[in-house]
């Protein structure tokens, strides 16, 4: 039987590596890889370049995976000091690939960045700058530091069924989080400061299919139970 072909988004950015210095490179951290891999799905990466959207005949699976900054004028806001590593041309293939994504049913997991595409794509606002709002750094200590806060899934949800009902601690490292959701998604999880950390889409056309992101980073996780759902999904 053959494993269910997962395709992960990935970075474009200046990358040193062996002997290659400052060179423009397509990355991903290798836990994704890992987690599709452990999960039993296959991983294809899909840079942001030519017509990504193009190949999802091709998957079983897609996750958004992690990144920098949405472009705030795609909700309708100009952008703020805190706002970094915008990268337009990512933007457009990765609001491309969700599109075709959610028409063709596609099972999806949204990680981080990928949370919010689906919640920027489907109508909803960002708070640009979470700490502004909660009045704290715990989701991002540092840089290139996780922190790790519980959150609380909803009873009843495809999150809850993976991961319980009740507090888990995740590894967060996000700066952005939703601030008006969009129509269609229902949050799943929360922080105890009341962040949105996790969101489904099932209703309406979308009803019974696996359509779920988290604001925390599931790829640096012990638990594998989100990559495994996924890869069931499929």
């Amino acid at each position: 039987m053959r494993r269910p072909i997962i395709g992960i988004t990935c970075y474009v950015e200046p990358a040193s590596f062996t002997v290659w210095q400052d060179t423009t490179a397509a990355l991903l951290p290798y836990m994704y890889v890992e987690q599709v891999v452990r999960a039993g799905g296959q991983p294809v990466l899909l840079p942001p370049a030519g017509d990504p959207a193009g190949v999802v005949p091709g998957l079983d699976g897609l996750i958004l995976a992690g990144g920098g900054d949405i472009d705030p004028a795609r909700y309708g806001q100009d952008a703020q000091e805190r706002t970094g590593y915008v990268r337009k041309f990512r933007d457009e293939a990765e609001f491309s690939l969700l599109a075709t994504a959610l028409d063709a049913g596609l099972p999806y997991l949204g990680v981080c960045r990928g949370l919010q595409v689906l919640n920027v794509a489907l109508g909803g606002t960002l708070l640009q700058h979470l700490p502004d709002a909660v009045g704290h750094t715990d989701h991002c200590p540092g840089p290139g530091r996780f922190g790790h806060l519980p959150v609380t899934p909803a009873p009843g949800t495809r999150l809850a069924k993976a991961l319980g009902e009740g507090p888990v601690t995740v590894p967060h490292y996000h700066h952005q989080a939703v601030d008006r959701l969009a129509p269609g998604l229902t949050v799943t999880a929360t922080a105890a400061d009341g962040t949105i950390e996790a969101v489904e889409l099932d209703s309406g056309r979308f009803a019974g299919r696996f359509t779920v992101a988290v604001q925390w980073h599931p790829e640096a996780a012990e638990d594998h139970a989100l990559f495994e759902a996924l890869v069931a999904a499929c």
